[in-house]
């Protein structure tokens, strides 16, 4: 029994840990109607420190604009880039973004990200 205590707390404790390792604020979107079905959105990504994000795309063009702290970004095919405040990284539709974490262990990272999508699109697809 103690062991099915402590397995439910470790999974438990672990899950949220890794639901709160990043935060997404959405700060604006805005349909564009000299581009019918597309729209801007803009997020920012809070990392906690040591977050890692999952190996995901975008379908859209994105732009990543570092406001704190450092992070890798990597695409796939693409060179890891190390980005600190005042930094930009870009994706393309195509793109499978497979890095991207914040290389502090103590310290948090915050950027922001301006997408062009497509209307009412999610700004993130895993990809597995």
């Amino acid at each position: 029994m103690k062991k099915l205590i402590l397995s439910v707390f470790i999974f438990t404790f672990g899950f949220a840990t890794a639901t709160h390792a990043q935060q997404v604020n959405t700060l604006f979107t805005k349909r564009l109607p000299e581009a019918p079905g597309k729209e801007i959105e803009v997020i920012t990504v809070d990392y906690a420190p040591g977050a890692v994000g999952v190996a995901h795309r975008h379908d859209a063009h994105a732009v990543v604009y570092v406001l704190e702290g450092e992070v890798e970004m990597q695409v796939r095919g693409g060179m890891l880039q190390r980005l600190g405040p005042g930094q930009v990284f870009y994706e393309s539709p195509e793109d499978v973004h497979t890095v991207s974490r914040n290389t502090s262990k103590t310290k948090p990272a915050k950027f922001v990200v301006f997408f062009i999508k497509n209307e009412g699109a999610p700004i993130l697809t895993p990809v597995h």
